[in-house]
């Protein structure tokens, strides 16, 4: 866990009354005792506010925006004693047997997180061994005051110009705490740091428009800069000689890592296994979908074989034939706009679920400084700020990159996978789902989060959006998303062999390649995913398994009277719980009318 506070100042009483009451009204043992869990999380909370200002900043909470946190290892090391005290102390403070069964989710919640914040840190030790932990601090810490907080800009930027401020002891902090670590993970942080410095130069200027503090603004800039060009040379001349450390975790801590952050009930033998079922599946449906392209693309030559090197090559030649379909560079962020349109009308007129009103997603081109490995990303509006804007950050090619790395990239992500990554990461993936998270009244499920949750809601929808009509059962569209699922179960697969067997590079490309059907480029990229990130590629595969298979379950059992968007709602209502608890909570919901009043679901009734 990443403990990220709560505004005890905007924590009022009615609010934790309303925590207290939370799914059990009128059981005042229950109340009690839910107060004191509320109570227990504020303070807390509270403490890491003061030791972690740009953690609270990234919740929408504002009293230490002007605040950086110290981050040496004696700072850390108050950080993990914060956290064993606070495992500690839980069951003394909180009676588990007297808590609504609601309140009891969320004190496991808050332990799970408490034991793997610990575990990791014990273990694993970021600061000392990955040099993007920092560019974090260095960058969105400064981005998301001037792109998101909805304080008066010129508070805004007098909060970045004090921020400003601490970065040079920031970068200070990664020379004296980096080892050795991994190769791969340095060069992604020496990219990062090229765009942190493009962004204190010119690109911060683009959020802040016209203000008396322009000038204040771009003195401060340009120290930053100089500091960061600094880092740059140690970086490149003095870190990345000697990034000699192993990205491998290893079996024994990918186990157990894997364990905690899935909070699932799953091995990772478990895991890795139903993948395995689950990608030979889902190739035998991409072959029966390309079979059924193969006359419109290639109406004079035969279909390959039916043995395992000819279904291989009909889907790659089907697959790279759609991919030609792509639009302009120039004209992604355009597009992704129009495709959003579509989708959104589409949820509405066949009753998916009901979308938050106001509509507070904005699409835009991802920022230079935020590019790295992925081609686009929803970042949400924080929880505790009931003003702010999403933003879907779309990411064109690079405009270094030589022509054939535009092709290739452009042909990964063409017309059809475009709509698949919207559903995903914006109607009705991400911004939806959390858009529903954010109205939870349960302020430790605003916090902590379930990843698996989170990214399994996302890829459940790419399939039942098209399972409910949208594209017209356009093939291209369909094929696209057997190709972009099967990414997600491969995610899985690549994981576990990457970081618990001795999985080559040239290895790990040709399965991405040869059998997930990836381009070269995305597969490299995905390679190097996998080399800085262990158990999150699992998420994906994980998530939508319990999100598909609990539908299934109560589809079966409600027969005649499941309605489609009841149980969407049910689904999305409890929050990014981990799934594990979904039976049990989407059963509870569906025995509750659906509200009628659409305004229950805009962000004006959150805390």
């Amino acid at each position: 866990m990443r403990p990220i506070p709560l505004p005890l100042r905007q924590i009022s009483s009615s609010v934790l009354a309303a925590i207290a009451l939370f799914s059990c009204p009128g059981e005042a043992p229950a109340q009690e005792a839910n107060s004191q869990l509320a109570a227990f999380f504020r303070d807390y909370l509270e403490t890491c506010f003061r030791q972690q200002p740009f953690y609270a900043t990234g919740l929408g909470e504002h009293r230490f925006d002007s605040q950086l946190e110290d981050i040496s290892r004696a700072s850390r090391d108050i950080w993990l004693a914060r956290d064993r005290k606070a495992l500690e102390t839980l069951p003394q403070k909180v009676d588990f047997s007297r808590l609504s069964r609601p309140a009891q989710i969320d004190f496991e919640i808050l332990r799970q997180n408490l034991t793997s914040s610990i575990w990791e840190s014990e273990k694993l030790d970021a600061f000392a061994h990955d040099p993007r932990v920092y560019s974090g601090y260095i960058s969105d810490s400064i981005y998301v005051l001037l792109a998101q907080s909805t304080l008066p800009q010129e508070t805004n930027i007098a909060n970045a110009l004090a921020r400003m401020e601490r970065i040079p002891a920031i970068v200070e902090a990664a020379r004296q705490t980096l080892l050795n670590p991994p190769r791969v993970h340095t060069e992604t942080a020496i990219r990062q740091n090229q765009g942190a410095i493009a962004f204190f130069e010119k690109g911060m200027f683009d959020f802040v428009g016209k203000t008396p503090q322009r000038d204040a603004l771009k003195t401060s800039g340009q120290r930053v800069a100089a500091v960061l060009k600094e880092y740059q040379k140690f970086l490149e001349q003095d870190l990345l000689p000697r990034a000699n450390g192993e990205w491998r975790i290893g079996p024994d801590k990918f186990y157990r890592k894997l364990q905690l952050t899935l909070d699932a009930g799953l091995t990772a033998d478990q895991v890795f296994s139903d993948a395995q079922t689950e990608f030979d599946r889902v190739q035998r449906e991409l072959y029966v979908i390309s079979r059924q392209l193969w006359s419109r693309y290639f109406p004079n030559s035969a279909i390959p074989p039916d043995d395992a090197d000819g279904r291989r090559a009909t889907i790659q030649r089907i697959v790279a034939k759609v991919g030609e379909d792509h639009g302009k560079p120039e004209n992604l962020v355009r597009d992704v706009r129009r495709t959003v349109k579509e989708v959104k009308q589409f949820i509405s007129n066949h009753d998916i679920l009901r979308l938050p009103d106001p509509d507070t997603c904005r699409i835009v081109e991802m920022p230079e400084f935020k590019r790295g490995n992925s081609t686009a990303y929803m970042q949400s509006a924080p929880p505790l700020d009931a003003k702010a804007l999403g933003f879907y950050a779309v990411s064109p090619p690079p405009k270094n990159w030589e022509a054939q790395r535009v092709r290739s990239y452009l042909e990964e992500y063409n017309r059809y996978m475009n709509q698949i990554l919207t559903i995903h990461e914006a109607y009705p993936g991400h911004y939806v789902q959390l858009e529903y998270a954010n109205r939870n009244p349960s302020l430790i499920r605003k916090v902590l989060g379930s990843g698996v949750y989170v990214e399994g809601w996302a890829v459940y929808t790419e399939q039942m959006m098209l399972d409910q009509g949208y594209g017209d059962g356009d093939l291209r569209l369909r094929l696209n998303q057997l190709k972009f699922y099967l990414r997600a179960v491969a995610n899985a697969i690549l994981d576990h062999r990457m970081h618990c067997t001795q999985l080559s590079d040239d290895e790990a490309l040709s399965f991405l390649t040869r059998d997930a059907f990836q381009s070269e480029g995305e597969a490299r990229l995905k390679i190097v995913r996998a080399k800085q990130s262990s158990v999150q590629l699992s998420t994906y595969f994980v998530g939508r398994m319990a999100m598909y298979r609990l539908r299934q379950s109560v589809q079966r059992e409600l027969g005649d009277s499941f309605q489609l968007g009841r149980f969407h709602e049910a689904v999305l209502e409890p929050g990014a719980v981990p799934v594990k608890y979904l039976p049990e909570l989407v059963r509870t919901k569906l025995g509750a009318e659906r509200p009628e009043s659409s305004t229950a679901h805009g962000r004006a009734s959150r805390p």
